[in-house]
């Protein structure tokens, strides 16, 4: 009997088969290690054999697409899993008559501080901020603290909002809402926030003192005005219990946190678009 192949261009693939070595099996064994496929097949979608003889054990390759520029995320991808690093850092210096402020604020970091404002309680108050929201908070300035602390307080708050207008971007995939209360021993602080690109402020907060150290209590409400009109947020803050001013304050930087921390999250579901009716949060 002939064996007829087709007179059609042809590839050798080795499929290596197991000899059967049983002491029952056949003295002559079929052992066939080789297959004659036409050239055509080889690349039907049904068969994969680039480099799996060779590679048994390897993954396929999945490639993806990000871009990211400093103070500005331009580019959100669809979906997000534990190998996605996408880093959104906003990186602000100020300058002006009365202080010399550098901010770099990253919102996808490890919660590290590094805060040197001159104001003492300030920079205890930015170490809450990066350790509870786990973002990078670094922050300089040097500003006319012999007069007092108004102006620092004010431009640290200014700066820390732009580096977060800078670093959110288009906001495409984003949770945009936050909300969350924190306790510190009596005092109990409830924080909601809307990255909505509209700024406001609701503060209610009842500090029965008027200094924490050197630190005026008023300048508490002055620095999230600050930080409220140059990012774009809705925010409101809500005393539901406390007596003493450090721990209410400090209770009010932890809820803050972890409220922004839960608004500039992915949400997964959202696929990468605009939380948002119209299309578009943007800084009004």
């Amino acid at each position: 009997m002939e064996l007829c192949v087709p007179n059609v261009p042809c590839c050798i693939i080795p499929i290596p088969i197991p000899t059967n070595s049983s002491p029952s099996s056949s003295s002559h064994p079929l052992t066939p290690s080789l297959l004659l496929l036409p050239t055509s097949l080889t690349n039907h979608p049904l068969l994969s054999i680039n480099n799996t003889m060779d590679h048994p054990h390897k993954k396929p390759t999945i490639c993806k697409a990000s871009s990211t520029v400093k103070g500005h995320h331009t580019t959100t991808p669809a979906a997000h899993d534990d190998d996605d690093v996408i880093e959104r850092i906003g990186s602000v210096k100020r300058v002006t008559n009365e202080t010399n402020v550098e901010v770099e604020l990253n919102l996808d970091g490890v919660g590290s501080p590094d805060s040197s404002t001159g104001i003492p309680f300030l920079d205890h108050m930015l170490d809450q901020l990066a350790s509870h929201g786990l973002f990078d908070v670094h922050v300089k300035a040097v500003g006319d603290t012999h007069i007092d602390d108004h102006h620092t307080n004010e431009d640290v708050g200014l700066a820390i909002g732009t580096a977060l207008l800078n670093a959110l971007g288009d906001r495409k995939g984003i949770n945009r809402f936050g909300d969350f209360t924190a306790p510190l021993d009596e005092a109990l602080v409830h924080v909601t926030l809307d990255l909505s690109g509209r700024p406001h402020l609701s503060y209610d907060l009842q500090i029965p003192t008027e200094r924490v150290g050197t630190y005026d209590t008023q300048l508490v409400e002055h620095f999230f005005q600050s930080v409220v009109n140059t990012s774009g947020m809705t925010l409101h803050i809500r005393q539901l219990a406390g007596k003493n001013s450090h721990h209410i304050i400090e209770a009010t930087f932890k809820a803050f946190a972890r409220a922004l921390r839960q608004a500039i999250e992915y949400d997964p579901r959202r696929r990468g678009t605009v939380p948002s009716s119209k299309g578009v949060l943007s800084r009004s």
